[in-house]
């Protein structure tokens, strides 16, 4: 699998545009009329002041407080650049807090605090513990990061939680569990070596041993070797407590025999021979970043029967801090937690071990282009299972209410379970499935309009963000001024430029035209036109001759031309079923118009074949297909021979038996509104539909232009379902962005 280049200049790009940053605060209460703002503020809001200086505990009730997290650091360690500084740590606790949102849909507020003085740092924290309803340290270096944590967990009533620490230690004890599963093998037996002994390496320890990890059974090891009792050189307290009585000294000693390896350290610091000396079934976590102290390859190359894990998203079992720290708040928060014990970060392993022992769901063994199943490259849940908002939290928070941590229990489980899935939005995940099934398929994607800037962006980045080839149809030395101007110096050599004067091909893709048009009023001379100097054309016939694996075009031209030509090459007519899908995402909705490129006016059996190309494009995006066919009227009524059409195209369905939910004519809000819908107990739609099947392209046009400019809907598409070949039809109002979306579903042959 390629791994992905981000270049300087897209990284900055990204932060800077749309504006300054990751995230923006939106309000969650209407405020537009006087009363809105006298209820918000002066004089609505004395009244929730006066109840919570009463009864504090109110303020999970009547502030956002209960879902809210503080992502702390003083920049102390920053990733993996070391002590850059406060101000330098916040695009990194930006992020964090992005994630927290993304994967929990936790809010969360990045605080930098511009000190080293640990007194300083923790009073600062402490006095901070009104406002959120748990805190996350973040990047703070060793050993101040221990020290840190004890105080602000002993003098705050709220979760303290140090990701870099425990955050590894979950997910790494979520994968030992199922290794050993595997390796018929129990924690309370096995011999554990673990390099590094940082806040990361020590947490892992303490938390295995928390589990049943015997002590004298577990190694730890630094660069000046095995820390053994006795040893005075580069100790503290805090690797003291991990010290054994041994004669072993060096991490080669350790690891002769032993039965797990867990790494935290550097690249290489794990030889082939170390891996050799292993017990039977060795089980390996090399979570070095971001190179293992060993890779899987060189693991393997000596002990087949080894199991590996690393921090890397290209191999298998990958560690994932992402898999923890949300869904861990995400409980903490929901029974308004004192602290995250141990038995809570035990639950929390067990849950994500657990689920990884489970089928795997249709949309991530689609989202990989595999199926998944529990063994040995697979031992710890992928980060977009849609399973783990209402797996994972519901353990934490029932271990928190056993342990005395809760201050207000869940009472009703199920019902708490259902509510934390009604919290993810979809689109993320199905977006995330896509970009990971575009880089396993690692197709070679042809961009056919390389004199516009935004095309050679999108190919560039396509390339770079190891997707597969980029292909860019233009000129050698046109495609080389343009990147430049662009600020894409050298990407010349990394996309491959073609076109008719340097194809080998040109004569074979002229043939195959002439045969197709010939009796079509088309001469050679026309042909050769076609072929060499029109490079929509030229880039389909590349794309029908397999010199490619998708197509991406129509920045430059209106989707009319681009259609006519590529007919010359496929059959991407009326005639042959051919449609055009708009997705629309939007506050965390996904719906799909349609047909938005092909049929100006449809009958009933254009419009049952337009839904099958929805119901298949749904269903290529990982979403359970629910068509209705829209109008005006409801089930007859009004009367109107303009809706006679829709109620007429379930019918058409009914006789082709198709497999997918459907039902029409109905208005949109009977589409898509549950409580509109209950006013037809007998529809045939189990929920609110995600396919619109509407009676004309015009109406598919004023619906997405309507969504587009007045609701901030997010447009994807049109989606080309139905031709042969995996081409897809940017706009001409595309950014590069956009066409780099098209590219992506058309590695995927959505449609």
């Amino acid at each position: 699998m390629s791994k992905t280049r981000v270049t300087s200049e897209e990284a900055l790009a990204f932060h800077l545009e749309p504006t300054p940053g990751k995230f923006e605060i939106t309000a969650t209460v209407p405020m537009t009329t006087q009363r809105d703002l006298s209820l918000a503020y002066s004089p609505g809001v004395a009244v929730p002041c006066e109840a919570i200086a009463e009864n504090p505990e109110t303020a999970y009730d009547y502030t956002n407080k209960g879902n809210l997290v503080a992502v702390i650091s003083n920049g102390t360690a920053v990733l993996g650049l070391g002590n850059l500084g406060a101000l330098a740590s916040k695009p990194v606790m930006e992020g964090k807090a992005v994630l927290f949102k993304r994967f929990a849909d936790v809010n969360s507020i990045d605080i930098e605090l511009d000190t080293e003085d640990t007194d300083a740092f923790v009073d600062a924290v402490k006095l901070m513990g009104p406002t959120f309803g748990g805190i996350n340290l973040e990047d703070i270096k060793a050993p101040e990061c221990f020290i840190i944590e004890q105080r602000l967990k002993e003098q705050m009533d709220i979760p303290v939680f140090h990701d870099d620490q425990h955050g590894t230690a979950v997910i790494c004890a979520a994968g030992l569990l199922n290794a050993l599963k595997i390796s018929s093998k129990k924690i309370e037996d096995v011999r554990i070596v673990l390099n590094g002994a940082g806040a990361a390496g020590i947490a892992c320890l303490e938390l295995l041993k928390a589990m049943g990890a015997q002590h004298q059974n577990c190694i730890m090891c630094d660069t000046k070797g095995v820390i053994y009792q006795g040893r005075s050189e580069g100790m503290n307290q805090w690797k003291s407590a991990h010290a054994v009585a041994t004669d072993l000294r060096t991490l080669e000693d350790a690891m002769h025999g032993a039965d797990v390896f867990l790494g935290v350290s550097v690249k290489g610091a794990v030889t082939q021979a170390m891996v050799e000396s292993m017990a039977e079934n060795p089980v390996i976590f090399a979570m070095a970043n971001p190179d293992p102290e060993i890779t899987p390859e060189e693991a393997h190359e000596v002990r087949p029967d080894a199991i590996v894990a690393t921090g890397r998203s290209d191999y298998p079992n990958q560690v994932n801090n992402v898999l923890g720290f949300p869904y861990l708040f995400r409980g903490a928060l929901d029974i308004n937690a004192r602290a995250i014990n141990d038995e809570m970060k035990i639950a929390c392993a067990h849950a994500l071990a657990n689920l990884a022992r489970e089928d795997v769901p249709d949309e991530v063994a689609l989202a990989y282009g595999k199926n998944l199943t529990f063994g040995r490259d697979y031992i710890i849940p992928t980060p977009f299972d849609p399973r783990l908002i209402y797996r994972v939290p519901p353990a934490v928070a029932k271990a928190g209410m056993s342990t005395g941590a809760a201050r207000r229990p869940i009472i009703d489980m199920e019902a708490y379970e259902l509510s934390l899935k009604s919290r993810m939005d979809p689109t993320a995940s199905i977006l995330r499935g896509i970009n990971t099934r575009a880089r396993a398929n690692q197709a070679r994607m042809i961009f056919a309009e390389g004199d516009d800037p935004r095309v050679l962006r999108a190919a560039v980045m396509y390339q770079r963000a190891g997707l597969g080839k980029a292909l860019v149809v233009g000129r050698d030395e046109d495609v080389k001024a343009k990147l430049l101007a662009a600020g894409l110096e050298g990407a010349d050599r990394e996309i491959e430029i073609v076109n008719a004067a340097n194809t080998l091909h040109l004569e074979t893709y002229k043939s195959f035209l002439y045969n197709r048009l010939n009796r079509g009023g088309f001469d050679a001379q026309d042909i050769h036109r076609l072929a060499a100097r029109d490079r929509h054309v030229f880039s389909a016939l590349m794309l029908a001759h397999g010199h490619g694996d998708g197509l991406v075009t129509g920045a430059t031209r209106k989707s009319a031309h681009i259609m006519d030509r590529i007919n010359h090459v496929y059959d991407a007519d009326i005639a042959n079923g051919a449609a055009g899908i708009t997705a629309l995402l939007h506050k965390g909705r996904i719906v799909f118009i349609a047909d938005t490129l092909v049929h100006e006016w449809p009958d009933e059996e254009d419009l049952a074949n337009i839904a099958e190309r929805a119901a298949t494009v749904a269903q290529n995006m990982g979403l359970e297909p629910r068509v209705a066919f829209v109008s005006f009227s409801t089930f007859g009524y009004p009367v109107s021979e303009r809706a006679e059409k829709m109620a007429k195209a379930p019918e058409v369905l009914d006789r082709r038996g198709v497999s997918f939910e459907y039902e029409g004519e109905m208005t949109v809000d009977v589409a898509l509104n549950l409580r509109a819908q209950a006013s037809y107990p007998f529809s045939r739609l189990t929920g609110p539909a995600n396919i619109l099947v509407v009676p004309a392209r015009h109406s598919a046009s004023i619906s997405v232009k309507l969504m587009q400019e007045m609701a901030g809907a997010t447009v994807i598409g049109p989606i080309l379902a139905g031709v042969d070949g995996s081409i897809q039809i940017c706009s001409t109002v595309s950014t590069a962005n956009d066409i780099l979306n098209m590219a992506v579903l058309a590695a995927c042959k959505v449609g």
